[in-house]
């Protein structure tokens, strides 16, 4: 499968971003994103087992260095991105590290844990995701930081009840005894008062980042960064939409329709014209 569709078939927020950028930028970032989707998806896969796992992503790591013994075309294509955008191994074995720590952490307890897996999974990739678009102050790469950990805890919101089913609890545990709620509480959905001031909660940190990375985002770089701040406009206001309905993520799926989604996408071109 080819990155344009894993891409295309992913459904993804990001995938839709891409639509502000040029050709030789939109390939190149489409080909990273479908090596992160991969890495990814060999973590959730439930008909590998974990030595199995283990292997495809140390399999990964190698073919980020050298050549390797019928390797994929996205490999080959990878080491070029490396090569054009002076990307390091270690900026890529980053990510990995953090769809590692899916394997061996089921739950975090406290956030300056969870910030570490943040890091990886989202911020790593904000991180090799604006050398792609191409940036000429270096505040940029601290907006990248603090955007990927807003969208990352959007994301853990969002899903905390497909988490359950996976077996993984990503909201702390110092956060939930703050509020008097409990993992055997979330596990049995129970949906009260505690559990909405933990949500409240960490809405507001989530918000907190993203208003970081708005202060951040270098004035010179705000036409290479649209798709970044695509990406930061449709989460924001997923965020705002939970909130709004008291994160009834137990019982509902919260997404944006795609004319909501084109409108954020509409408006960020029209602000960076």
């Amino acid at each position: 499968m080819n990155a344009e569709k894993i891409t295309r078939q992913s459904k993804s927020n990001l995938a839709l971003a891409f639509v502000a950028l040029g050709r030789e930028r939109r390939r190149d970032i489409t080909t990273f994103y479908a090596f992160c989707r991969l890495i990814d998806d060999i973590a959730d896969n439930p008909q590998l087992s974990l030595e199995e796992k283990t292997r495809q992503l140390l399999e990964w790591r190698a073919s980020l260095r050298r050549t390797q013994p019928n390797e994929s075309s996205l490999a080959r294509e990878m080491r070029r991105l490396m090569a054009e955008y002076s990307l390091t191994p270690e900026m890529l074995e980053e990510i990995i590290a953090g769809v590692e720590m899916d394997l061996r952490i089921s739950e975090y307890a406290t956030f300056d844990e969870l910030r570490v897996y943040c890091y990886r999974v989202a911020s790593a990739v904000g991180l090799v995701s604006i050398e792609i678009f191409g940036y000429r102050n270096a505040d940029c790469r601290e907006y990248a930081i603090q955007l990927g950990l807003a969208l990352q805890i959007t994301n853990i919101l969002r899903d905390v009840s497909k988490d359950l089913e996976n077996g993984r609890i990503y909201l702390p545990r110092e956060d939930l005894a703050r509020f008097g709620y409990s993992a055997e509480a979330l596990r049995r959905h129970v949906y009260d008062e505690h559990f909405l001031q933990l949500m409240r909660f960490e809405a507001e940190r989530a918000e907190q980042f993203f208003v970081a990375a708005r202060r951040l985002l270098p004035d010179e770089d705000r036409r290479s960064m649209v798709a970044a701040e695509i990406m930061s406009a449709i989460y924001f206001s997923l965020l705002q939409r939970m909130r709004e309905d008291n994160f009834r993520v137990f019982d509902r799926h919260y997404e944006l329709s795609k004319p909501a989604k084109l409108f954020h996408v509409s408006r960020q071109l029209l602000k960076n014209r």
